[in-house]
């Protein structure tokens, strides 16, 4: 069974936010602005995802 994943890509700067919200992006392990990452498509990534929205993107999904 192959898994969904999820592409997405930093495109705002974490600096100045909530730590929250700097933690978030650590968390999906997001480092410099346009860094992308293959995540594997989940409720708990999903709701990082929601909570960083503005300083994310979803590049697209796969599976």
């Amino acid at each position: 069974m192959k898994t969904k994943t999820v592409v997405v890509r930093l495109i705002g700067s974490p600096s100045r936010r909530e730590a929250s919200q700097r933690a978030t992006i650590v968390g999906l392990g997001l480092r410099k602005i346009g860094g992308t990452r293959e995540l594997e498509d989940t409720p708990s990534v999903r709701g990082m995802i929601a909570k960083v929205a503005h300083m994310v993107e979803v590049v697209e999904t796969r599976g």
